[in-house]
C-alpha cells in the first residue's frame, strides 16, 4: 500500500510471464481475477522490444520501445487503464546489465558492427578493442556460426546482399552490416568492363566511380576525432542514398552490381570463388566465428556465457539515460509503482546504480533486487532497496519441511548410489573450476591479461608470469564463497564482510595450490582489497580499481554457472534442497533458525518479496514440497528405490561400457518422478536432457554425447510405458500417492507462512492450484487461467453462501487433489492480509512454542501490532507417522499437544479459514481444535 512518506509497498504480488501466449490485453483481462484473489500488484516480466521472437523478455534490444509481440504501446495503455480501474500496482522486471544482440536486431549493436570503435555506441558495450589476440584488434568476435568460418563461407551460407543502396551479409536469419568504407570492393570490381559498355563519360559510370571514391575516403573506424567520426556517419548515409538513387535511375549499373554480388557470393564447392567475399569480411569491424570459439576468444562481456546477451556499461550516465527513459516516464506517471532489478551483481557498481535510479525516479519507488544471497550472507549495507526477490526466504521456509533427524540415512542412500562422488562443497569447487576453463575461459584470459599488465608496472611483481596469474585467478574464483564482493562501490574502504570473503577465498586457493609461489596470492589479495602501493600514480590507482571492478563482475556469473547450472545437477541426496540460493549440504532448517531469520527480516527488509516459486527456480514449490516428504521416510524410500532399480534394470542401455542411466542418475530420475507426477514422456525427456547436459559429466551443451542422451530418453520412455513397466508403475503410483498427500500438506503450510510472515507474498503464475513444473522452459508453459477463474468464481460463491465455513473447509480437504484447497487458502489468507494490512506489514514477529507429544510437528508464530494479532499455525513432518488419516481433529492430534500463546497476542481468536472460534483457556491452543477442520490455521484476535 502507498505510504505518504514512502513508496507503495505491495500487499501481494503475482508474477506474469508476458509473451506471445500472454499479451498486454491478456494480462488486462486477468486483473479482475487477480484482484478477486487478493493480489495488490501485478508483477510482469520485461516488456521492451527484444532481439528474438517468442522471447522470455530478457534479451531487450530497445529499452525505448514496447514489445510489439505483446501489443505495443496501445495495448500497454489499455493494460495500464485496467490496472487503475482495479486499483492494482505494477511491478516491472528491469534488465540493466545486458541487451539482446541476436540476429543483429539491436540497433546499437548493429552500429557497432558497422563502425567498430568509431560507433557512437561502442562505449555503451563492454568490449575489449585491444584483446590478447592481435587479429581481433579493433574488431568484435562474433561467434554465431554453426560450423567453422571456412566451411560456412565455402558452403555458400554467407551471402552478400545489395538492397536500397546498402550492402549487408546474410547468415541464415541474421543480417549483418557492411562497413561503408568497404563498399568500393564491390562497386569497383570489373568496372572497366562496365566502362567498355557505357563509355568513359556516361553519367551513371561517373557517379559510380565518384561513389567508389566517396566511400573509400570515409574516415577510418579507428580515427579518434569525434568531429570526423560524426562526419563519417553523415557521409556514409549520404553515400547510401546516392547509391540507391543511382540503382533506381540506371538499369545498367543495377545489372552490373547484381552480377558483382553474385560473383562475390561464389559457388558452393569452389573455394577460390569465395575469396572476394572473404576479403570483404576480413575488413569488417567484426570477425565471424564458429560458436565454440566464444569460450576462449570472445572479447565482449556477456550475460553469463550467453553469446547473444552483451553486457552494457550502465555506469555511464548516457547509457543509464538511454535505457531508462521510458521506464522512468512510466514511473513518474504512476503507471509503474515498483521495479525488480535483474542481476544487479553484473553491474559495475550496484549501489551507485540503485542510488541513481531513485534519484531519477522523481518520486518514492519500491525496488527489489534479484540478489542471490548465500546462507547467512546479508544484503549489502547501503543498498536503497526494500529487499530481494526472495530466494533466501524460499530456502528457509522449504528447509523446515525437511526432517533433519534423517540426514545420515539419506546420506547413506546417496553415497551408495553415487558411488563415492565428492562432497557438495568439493563438487561446487570442481564445477566452478570447470566453468573457468571452458565456457568462460575467455573472460578469465582477459582478466588475467589485464592483471599481467598491472604486474609489469613495477619490479617487485614483474616476474609474475601470465600463466601463474591465470591459475591463481581460477583458484580464487573457484573458491569464492559468495557471488561477489562490492569493494569500491559504496565507500572508500571495503566492508568487513568483503574483507572476510576475499580472505577466505585467497586462503583456500593457496591451500589448493601448495606448489605455487604464495607471494602471487598475497599480491592479488592486496589488490582485491584496494590496497595501493605508495609509488602508484593516479592512473595506476584507477587501473587497479577498474581491474577489481571487473573481477567482481566476473565472480557472479562463474558462481551462477558453476553452482546453479552445474553443481546443483550433480548432487542428488535430496533434490528439493537443490535450489537457487540454497545449500544442499545443509539438511533442512531448524525451527529456531527459521524464527530468528523471520525476526531479522521483520527488522531489516519487511518489504522484500517472499517467493516460493519463480521463473528461475529449479522446481516449483509443490514439487519441492513432495520431495521433502522423502526425508521423513528414508527406510521406505530406500526399499522402493531398490525395488524400482531391479524392475527397470532391463531398460538400461550400455554406452561406452557403462550402464545408462547409472545408479546416481536413476536416483535423480525417481526423485523427479515423485515430485512431478503425473508427467508425460515428452516433458520428462526434455527435462532430463537439460538436467544431464547441465551436469556436464557424461554429456553437455558444448560437447554433447548423442548416444548417452538417447539412452536416457529410451529409459524414460520405457519406465513410463504402461505395457513395458506395468509392475513398476503399479508400485510407484501407490507410493507416490501417499507422498503427494503429505506433499500437499507441506505446500499448504508453506503457502500460509508466505502470506503471513514478514515480507511481501509473491505468487508465480499458476501456483494458486497445484503446479508441478520443473526448471525453465517447463515452468514457462502457458497457464490455463480460464480454469482458475472458473474455480475461483465458484469458490467465492460457495464461501459467500456458506452457513458453515468449517464444513466447506472439510469438503476441500476431502477433494484436495483438484487444487481448490490451495486456491481457497490463498484467497482467504490474502483477504485477511488486506483487512489487517498494517499488522502484516509492520507487526512484530513472535515465535510460538508448541508443547506435547506432537510439538515438533508444528511451526507457529504470531504477528502483533497494538491491539491486533494474528496467529499462524501449520503442521510439518507429518509423513513420519505415514497415517491413513488426514491430519485433522483428535483422531490425529490427540488432546495433549498445544501451542502456547503469550498474553499480548490475545485470548480469543477467529479461524479465518474455517469460521471456528477458539480460546486459549490459559493453557494455550489445543492442536486438535486448531486443526479440527483444516490442515493449517490462521487465527485472528477477536478481543
Amino acid at each position: 500500500m502507498t505510504d505518504a512518506a514512502g513508496p507503495r509497498i505491495p500487499l501481494a504480488t503475482y508474477r506474469l510471464q508476458l509473451g506471445p501466449h500472454l499479451t498486454f490485453d491478456d494480462a488486462a483481462d486477468l486483473l479482475p481475477y487477480l484482484a478477486a484473489l487478493g493480489i495488490s500488484d501485478a508483477y510482469v516480466s520485461p516488456f521492451f522490444a527484444t532481439a528474438s521472437d517468442a522471447s522470455h523478455g530478457y534479451d531487450v534490444a530497445d529499452h525505448s520501445r514496447f514489445r510489439e509481440e505483446l501489443g505495443g504501446e496501445a495495448a500497454f495503455a489499455r493494460f495500464a487503464a485496467a490496472l487503475r480501474r482495479h486499483g492494482l500496482g505494477l511491478l516491472v522486471d528491469m534488465v540493466p546489465n545486458h541487451m539482446g544482440i541476436a540476429r543483429a536486431r539491436n540497433a546499437w549493436w548493429r552500429d557497432v558492427l558497422e563502425n567498430g570503435p568509431a560507433s557512437r555506441y561502442a562505449p555503451f558495450f563492454d568490449i575489449d578493442w585491444v584483446p590478447v589476440k592481435r587479429e581481433l584488434a579493433h574488431k568484435v568476435l562474433l561467434p554465431i556460426l554453426g560450423e567453422q568460418y571456412g566451411a560456412a563461407l565455402d558452403g555458400g551460407r554467407l551471402r552478400l546482399v545489395l538492397e536500397d543502396g546498402t550492402f549487408t551479409v546474410h547468415y541464415d536469419d541474421t543480417v549483418l552490416p557492411v562497413a561503408p568504407r568497404t563498399y568500393g570492393r564491390v562497386l569497383a570490381h570489373r568496372i572497366d568492363e562496365l566502362q567498355a559498355v557505357l563509355g568513359p563519360e556516361h553519367p551513371a559510370l561517373l557517379e559510380l566511380k565518384a561513389l567508389t571514391t566517396w566511400f573509400a575516403t570515409l574516415p577510418e573506424r579507428t580515427d579518434p576525432d569525434p568531429d570526423r567520426l560524426a562526419a563519417r556517419a553523415r557521409d556514409a548515409a549520404d553515400g547510401r542514398r546516392r547509391l540507391a538513387d543511382l540503382l533506381r535511375r540506371s538499369p545498367e549499373v543495377r545489372a552490373f552490381l547484381d552480377d558483382n554480388v553474385r560473383r562475390f557470393n561464389g559457388t558452393p564447392g569452389d573455394p577460390a570463388s569465395h575469396d572476394l567475399l572473404d576479403a570483404v569480411l576480413t575488413e569488417q569491424a567484426y570477425r565471424l566465428a564458429y560458436w565454440r570459439v566464444a569460450a576462449e576468444e570472445i572479447n565482449y562481456r556477456r550475460f553469463f556465457d550467453v553469446n547473444e546477451l552483451a553486457a552494457i556499461r550502465m555506469e555511464r550516465p548516457d547509457v543509464f539515460e538511454e535505457t531508462h527513459r521510458l521506464i522512468l516516464r512510466l514511473v513518474r506517471e504512476g503507471v509503474v509503482t515498483g521495479l525488480r532489478i535483474d542481476h544487479p551483481d553484473g553491474l559495475h557498481a550496484p549501489a551507485r546504480y540503485l542510488a541513481r535510479l531513485h534519484e531519477a525516479a522523481g518520486r518514492p519507488l519500491y525496488v527489489v533486487v534479484e540478489k542471490i544471497l548465500a546462507p547467512g550472507e546479508p544484503l549489502p549495507r547501503g543498498w536503497p532497496v526494500a529487499g530481494t526477490t526472495g530466494y533466501e526466504f524460499l530456502n528457509l521456509v522449504n528447509g523446515i519441511f525437511v526432517d533433519r533427524t534423517q540426514a545420515r540415512a539419506l546420506e547413506e542412500i546417496h553415497r551408495r548410489l553415487s558411488r563415492g562422488r565428492p562432497s557438495f562443497p568439493e563438487i561446487v569447487y570442481e564445477s566452478k573450476r570447470l566453468i573457468t576453463e571452458t565456457s568462460m575461459a575467455s573472460e578469465i584470459a582477459m582478466l588475467a591479461h589485464r592483471l599481467n599488465v598491472i604486474s609489469e608496472k613495477h619490479r617487485s611483481t614483474r616476474d609474475f608470469t601470465l600463466g601463474t596469474l591465470t591459475r591463481a585467478l581460477r583458484e580464487i574464483i573457484a573458491s569464492f564463497p559468495v557471488y561477489r564482493t562490492y569493494v569500491g562501490d559504496a565507500g572508500a574502504e571495503p566492508a568487513e564482510s568483503d574483507r572476510e570473503v576475499i580472505g577466505r577465498a585467497v586462503a583456500l586457493a593457496r591451500r589448493r595450490t601448495p606448489a605455487m609461489d604464495p607471494s602471487v596470492y598475497d599480491w592479488i589479495h592486496d589488490l582485491l582489497l584496494g590496497r595501493v602501493p605508495p609509488w602508484a600514480s593516479e592512473a595506476d590507482r584507477e587501473e587497479r580499481a577498474d581491474w577489481v571492478r571487473r573481477f567482481q563482475q566476473l565472480t557472479g556469473p562463474i558462481t551462477a554457472k558453476g553452482y546453479e547450472d552445474t553443481a546443483l545437477y550433480r548432487y542428488h541426496r535430496l533434490v528439493s534442497l537443490n535450489e537457487v540460493g540454497g545449500d544442499p549440504s545443509r539438511f533442512g532448517t531448524p525451527l529456531s533458525e527459521f524464527h530468528a531469520a523471520m525476526q531479522a527480516r521483520r527488522r531489516e527488509c519487511p518489504g522484500g518479496l517472499s517467493a516460493t516459486s519463480t521463473h528461475d527456480t529449479k522446481r516449483s514449490e509443490d514439487v519441492r514440497a513432495r520431495i521433502n516428504v522423502l526425508s521423513e521416510v528414508p527406510r521406505l524410500w530406500r526399499q522402493r528405490v531398490a525395488r524400482w532399480q531391479r524392475l527397470n534394470r532391463r531398460h538400461r542401455s550400455v554406452v561406452d561400457g557403462r550402464p545408462v542411466p547409472g545408479p546416481g542418475e536413476e536416483y535423480f530420475i525417481y526423485q523427479t518422478l515423485v515430485g512431478a507426477w503425473p508427467i508425460g514422456v515428452e516433458r520428462l525427456c526434455a527435462y532430463l536432457h537439460k538436467a544431464f547436459r547441465e551436469a556436464k559429466l557424461e554429456t553437455s551443451w558444448i560437447n554433447p554425447n548423442p548416444r548417452y542422451d538417447e539412452a536416457i530418453a529410451r529409459f524414460a520412455g520405457a519406465v513410463l510405458d504402461a505395457r513395458r513397466s506395468r509392475e513398476f508403475l503399479h508400485d510407484f503410483t501407490a507410493f507416490q500417492a501417499r507422498v503427494a498427500l503429505f506433499g500437499a500438506f507441506n505446500s499448504l503450510a508453506q503457502t500460509l507462512i508466505k502470506i503471513t510472515a514478514p515480507g511481501v507474498p509473491d505468487f508465480y503464475q499458476g501456483t494458486e492450484l497445484w503446479e508441478l513444473s520443473l526448471v525453465d522452459p517447463d515452468n514457462r508453459r502457458p497457464v490455463d487461467f480460464a480454469v482458475r477463474r472458473r474455480l475461483l468464481d465458484a469458490l467465492v460463491a460457495e464461501i459467500e453462501a456458506a452457513h458453515d465455513l468449517a464444513a466447506l473447509a472439510r469438503h476441500l480437504v476431502k477433494t484436495w487433489e483438484d487444487g481448490r484447497i490451495k486456491l481457497y487458502l490463498i484467497r482467504q489468507g490474502l483477504g485477511c492480509r488486506r483487512e489487517h494490512a498494517a499488522l502484516f506489514q509492520q507487526g512484530d514477529y513472535l515465535p510460538l512454542e508448541a508443547v506435547g507429544p506432537l510439538a515438533e510437528h508444528v511451526c507457529a508464530f504470531a504477528r502483533v501490532r497494538a491491539a491486533e494479532a494474528a496467529l499462524t499455525v501449520v503442521p510439518r513432518l507429518l509423513a513420519r507417522r505415514w497415517s491413513e488419516d488426514p491430519p485433522l481433529g483428535p483422531e490425529y492430534w490427540g488432546r495433549d499437544s498445544r501451542v502456547l500463546v503469550p498474553p499480548e497476542a490475545g485470548r480469543r481468536f477467529l479461524n479465518v479459514l474455517t469460521g471456528e472460534r477458539l480460546g486459549t483457556g490459559g493453557e494455550g491452543l489445543e492442536l486438535d481444535r486448531v486443526f479440527a477442520s483444516f490442515p493449517v490455521a490462521l487465527l485472528v484476535r477477536e478481543e
